[in-house]
């Protein structure tokens, strides 16, 4: 990755990218398999929607030559905790349910992006759904619980 500019945000270290295919873009760290999955991005749009990206590399792969289902769910977890950032807090959560759909599929090479919504932001769970796509063509559309969790003593 290219260096940029670090924020901080409930412990998380978040990196603007200055330069390359990346450049505007914020990658955050701190999660090892999410860093060792990726890497996965994303940005606010002119209309203040956050959306997420990647790369679909080669160790992303199937057998069969396509992103591989655990590879897209694994980037869709990514994405409903950056749909939901601003309702989270900066609290502890965790992926309470995930429910998600295949509805095609992604080539070697392919940008792979995520947009979504909150419906709903309880007390104690945050309620997404989001819908992955690649050239314009639906991937996986998902529906997600996030449940915010109190700190341990």
């Amino acid at each position: 990755m290219d260096g940029g500019e670090e924020l901080e945000s409930g412990g998380w270290k978040h990196q603007v990218v200055k330069d390359g295919e990346w450049a505007g873009w914020v990658l955050y760290g701190n999660d090892p398999f999410e860093d060792h999955a990726g890497p996965f991005y994303y940005r606010v749009d002119e209309t203040g929607q956050r959306v997420c990206a990647m790369r679909a590399e080669k160790h992303h792969m199937n057998g069969g030559g396509f992103m591989h289902g655990g590879a897209i769910m694994t980037f869709a977890d990514y994405c409903l905790f950056v749909i939901a950032r601003d309702d989270l807090q900066d609290s502890r959560s965790v992926t309470a349910q995930f429910n998600g759909d295949f509805v095609g599929a992604v080539p070697e090479g392919s940008l792979v992006e995520c947009r979504g919504e909150v419906v709903k932001a309880a007390r104690s769970m945050v309620f997404v759904r989001g819908l992955i796509t690649t050239g314009g063509e639906p991937v996986m559309s998902f529906s997600a619980i996030i449940k915010k969790t109190k700190p341990r003593s």
